[in-house]
């Protein structure tokens, strides 16, 4: 079987100044301080009351370090930066390039940065992962949505949170505030969560003509259960049925049940906890 490569560009905001660590420091939920040079820090920015606007990837070098927004909206990372920087932050923007970047993709594994390199705009794939093949739309799409790796307009429409996404690797609890810190904190004591990021799959044949699409509602027992926020139909190479695969947001008295109704009894969907979910933090 061979191993699949997501190879793809993504912009990057450069950051120029001394004070470029003790910025990001403040500004995402990674543990910047402790990061040496050139490692790639998986981190959400938030907005102040913790909802995730935003995947990054952090790589810190000499003299600054580079950002690239993985999910969201560049523009939106580079005002929301813009306005909080001062000038005794020591640091500055210095605008926006497009990064090559490419993943192994391991099913059931967490996004590990020895599995993703920055390399360079070359025809031929970076000898760091040899004998890999460059995945295809199809691919893609069924490994993300499998993975639940929540980088679409729906999982990121600025209500939700990084425990509902199942990012909790990706916030560091023990750092000291950043944006949006006091909301996660009081989630992680918690130990719990109103809803959590679910995939689904549904034969084509079974969903009666539907076309499931983002912001369908899911139903539970006639009652509201949740809401699709990703869905492909993904066609099939061997002849076997085609069928519809995706993310949905789930509420907590829910998630227990193997499938749900769509919104107006327009067949079911079945339901699977994503292969590369990380629970929130339990209460201590």
């Amino acid at each position: 079987m061979s191993r699949l490569l997501w190879d793809e560009r993504f912009p990057v905001l450069r950051l120029e100044g001394s004070g470029s660590r003790t910025f990001l420091q403040g500004q995402t939920s990674a543990d910047v301080q402790q990061a040496e040079e050139g490692d790639l820090l998986p981190a959400c920015w938030l907005d102040a009351t913790g909802r995730v606007q935003a995947l990054l990837e952090i790589r810190m070098d000499a003299t600054g370090a580079d950002v690239l927004v993985l999910a969201g909206a560049v523009d939106a990372v580079s005002q929301g930066f813009d306005r909080v920087i001062f000038p005794a932050d020591r640091v500055r923007l210095k605008g926006t390039r497009q990064q090559r970047r490419q993943e192994l993709l391991v099913q059931g594994q967490p996004m590990e940065p020895f599995n993703v390199c920055w390399t360079e705009d070359e025809p031929n794939q970076s000898d760091r992962f040899p004998a890999s093949e460059a995945a295809n739309t199809n691919q893609l799409d069924r490994w993300r949505l499998e993975q639940g790796w929540p980088l679409g307009a729906g999982e990121l429409d600025g209500t939700t949170n990084p425990f509902e996404l199942g990012l909790s690797p990706w916030v560091h609890l023990n750092k000291g505030c950043y944006l949006g810190q006091e909301t996660v904190a009081k989630l992680a004591s918690k130990g719990e969560v109103k809803q959590q990021l679910r995939s689904w799959r549904a034969l084509s044949s079974d969903l009666q003509g539907t076309h499931p699409e983002r912001g369908t509602v899911l139903r539970r027992q006639g009652d509201r259960a949740g809401v699709i926020t990703s869905a492909v139909e993904i066609a099939s190479a061997d002849g076997s049925p085609q069928e519809w695969i995706g993310l949905a947001l789930v509420r907590r008295q829910a998630l227990a049940d193997p499938q749900l109704t769509l919104d107006g009894d327009q067949g079911t969907i079945q339901l699977f906890k994503p292969q590369a979910f990380s629970e929130p933090p339990t209460r201590a």
